[in-house]
């Protein structure tokens, strides 16, 4: 999927900002894994002019890292097509200055990746879900030009993990938060006002116990209530 066509269409993000605060002058590349992700991340900026390409694969990346000069990639380990920790390897050999964030899902670096010089910053999941901020504190780093490792990764201990019981309800919204789904489409998904629509997702952050729509899916995929 490539949604970079599309930027200037999102709507504002009701997340809590995690990346507005960081100063990038220059294009930045994202590849996350599913809609959710990549449309999650891409409403954090405040300006989306600096987003070069925003795809949910690894070739459609590199392809536009081939065209001009990026600043910054991030991106998940792992991809619809490809491979992320890859993607970081082979985009830093073709743009030697590009600062890499990566968004380990699986929580953990490979072996073969842990020492690497060109992995910037790696954040776990796990450290998402529990509100630390690590990833708006990994583009910090790296933008200073200084490496980052979350919390769980460098004490490799996860956070308590706690999975409440949802309601059909709860559970038919958290789908349509994980499809990538706005309010708006959610209401027009259940034929509800849009309004009643930012009441369920605000019940269901509540119930999940997180604080934003970001929390609330990736909790739900720890707790296998939904795939992306």
């Amino acid at each position: 999927m490539d949604l970079t066509p599309f930027l200037d269409t999102l709507e504002g993000t009701s997340l809590d900002q995690i990346l507005l605060s960081v100063a990038i002058s220059g294009k930045v590349a994202i590849a996350m894994k599913g809609r959710f992700l990549l449309r999650a991340v891409c409403e954090n900026f405040q300006d989306r002019s600096h987003i070069g390409c925003a795809v949910t694969d690894e070739s459609s990346c590199l392809a536009y890292l081939a065209r001009e000069p990026y600043e910054l990639l991030i991106c998940t380990d792992r991809l619809e097509e490809g491979n992320g920790f890859e993607l970081s390897r082979k985009a830093r050999e073709a743009q030697p200055h590009l600062k890499v964030v990566v968004l380990a899902l699986g929580d953990v670096i490979p072996a073969e990746y842990a020492e690497a010089p060109w992995l910037d910053a790696v954040v776990a999941e796990a450290d998402v879900v529990d509100d630390q901020r690590p990833l708006q504190a990994a583009v910090i780093a790296v933008m200073g030009n200084h490496s980052y490792r979350s919390p769980s990764l460098r004490t490799g201990i996860l956070p308590y993990l706690s999975c409440p019981r949802l309601t059909p309800r709860e559970y038919e919204v958290l789908d349509l938060l994980a499809s990538g789904m706005s309010d708006r489409e959610i209401a027009r998904s259940l034929v509800v006002s849009e309004e009643t629509a930012r009441t369920y997702t605000k019940r269901l952050l509540q119930t999940l116990g997180v604080n934003n729509r970001l929390q609330a899916v990736l909790k739900g995929m720890r707790c296998g209530m939904i795939q992306i």
